[in-house]
């Protein structure tokens, strides 16, 4: 019998998105201590610098020494962390091809207009 005090195990994922968001809610660089507080503290510190230091890893935070030490940032917004997530996933296939074609058939037409619309401003603003 498990016990009732305890909480449900959360994804790795979901609380690098949890520590993420509380970094996107700063005003600047924060410190671990402030993540945690921010987070409502149920996550231990030793746990949140694992978190940190993993998504330093992954390059979607930054930090700076402060003292003894860090302050940390995210790196870029959520479009750009799912960008970089897309293109590791792309990366790691061998057939680069057929991973975009079955990408670009599960489109809407929605989302398929507004890809072609993008590229066509990628090549303009490479021209010139």
């Amino acid at each position: 019998m498990t016990d009732p005090r305890q909480r449900p195990r959360r994804g790795q994922g979901e609380l690098e998105a949890l520590v993420l968001s509380a970094l996107r809610e700063a005003d600047g660089p924060a410190t671990a201590g402030w993540v945690q507080e921010r987070l409502g503290g149920d996550l231990a510190y030793t746990t949140v610098i694992t978190i940190l230091t993993r998504l330093l890893g992954k390059g979607a935070v930054t930090r700076e020494r402060v003292g003894r030490s860090f302050a940390w940032t995210p790196a870029s917004d959520q479009a750009g962390l799912a960008a970089r997530k897309m293109r590791k996933v792309l990366d790691a296939e061998s057939d680069r091809e057929a991973v975009l074609a079955s990408f670009l058939t599960g489109l809407g037409p929605d989302d398929e207009r507004l890809l072609r619309d993008l590229l066509d401003q990628a090549h303009g603003e490479g021209e010139g």
